[in-house]
């Protein structure tokens, strides 16, 4: 079965961004530790069409309450903060405004009912798609942090059902929103069990996983989330797809990310939402895994981190 998975949202076709990272990073800058108001993050995101490194970068991500002070020509991925209920106000909001609505973001908040609380989601989904709204939009849904139970794997289920895709949460503004890597890597095997793609929101601004040493909080890296899905794609086991996880060493992982098919792997892991464009592109620089063009700068003047 081949999968369904988001298409690569493209900014510009100016960018000197290899195919393997474009879109990876989904611009989250009025979301915490960055809260960047609205306005300055919007024009930050305008500027940044001009860059070299446009490509790297995804769609605004808002929620459904910034959506009146969001202008049409700003792609855009909507967190939901209402629940299904909100979807129908959300796609009509969307299309009277002429929005470019790229994705929708919501998690399962009925924790009692993982299964059902997705399908009321897929059937608000439903009923908007059959109005001629959100026929443009992928649909994003956010299951707790929990290691998979019977409950989750049912949900998960019913997210590839309705050809949605998963959203998976790796940090936080609290040291328990930081899962383990056998945990990322049993949400891993889930999605690619079920052919199901899949975002991360929260904590991966930077590529190899580290130590915070300002929070103590343990940081995925978004570099060692794609190599673990590649080699669980390819077949490694849960244990091996967690070692890669928690690889904290940049040379064993830049090495291995030059031996691996990364574009593939993107078909599976599409992006992360990251309040910071300007880290994890200096770390893709810094890697050697992009190449700048000199006559630009890596970094972005006045962006939220």
């Amino acid at each position: 079965m081949i999968p369904v998975h988001p298409v690569l949202w493209l900014a510009g076709g100016m960018s000197g961004v290899p195919t393997a990272w474009a879109g990876l990073v989904d611009d989250a800058a009025i979301f915490p530790p960055g809260d960047v108001p609205l306005p300055e993050a919007i024009a930050a995101y305008q500027r940044r069409r001009e860059e070299w490194y446009a490509d790297l970068v995804g769609p605004l991500v808002v929620r459904d309450t910034d959506l009146p002070g969001v202008p049409g020509d700003v792609p855009v991925s909507v967190v939901l903060t209402g629940g299904a209920g909100a979807v129908a106000g959300v796609a009509a909001l969307a299309d009277k405004k002429g929005l470019t609505l790229v994705a929708l973001e919501t998690a399962v908040r009925d924790l009692d009912d993982l299964p059902g609380g997705v399908r009321r989601i897929s059937a608000a989904v439903d009923a908007a798609r059959t109005g001629g709204a959100l026929t443009a939009a992928e649909i994003y849904v956010e299951l707790p942090q929990t290691d998979p139970t019977h409950d989750w794997l049912s949900a998960a289920d019913a997210v590839a059902e309705a050809e949605h895709h998963l959203k998976l949460r790796a940090g936080g503004v609290e040291a328990q929103l930081f899962p383990a890597a056998a945990t990322v890597a049993a949400w891993i095997d889930a999605a690619l069990d079920r052919e199901t793609s899949f975002k991360c929101t929260a904590g991966l601004h930077h590529a190899v996983r580290h130590l915070d040493h300002e929070t103590g909080f343990e940081h995925l890296g978004f570099l060692n989330v794609l190599l673990a899905t590649r080699v669980a794609f390819d077949g490694g086991s849960r244990e091996e797809v967690a070692r890669v996880l928690d690889d904290h060493y940049a040379n064993d992982l830049v090495a291995m990310a030059r031996q691996s098919d990364l574009a593939g792997a993107r078909r599976w892991f599409t992006s992360f939402g990251s309040c910071s464009v300007s880290e994890p592109l200096d770390d893709l620089v810094g890697l050697g895994l992009i190449e700048p063009v000199a006559s630009a700068s890596s970094t972005e003047e006045g962006e939220g981190r």
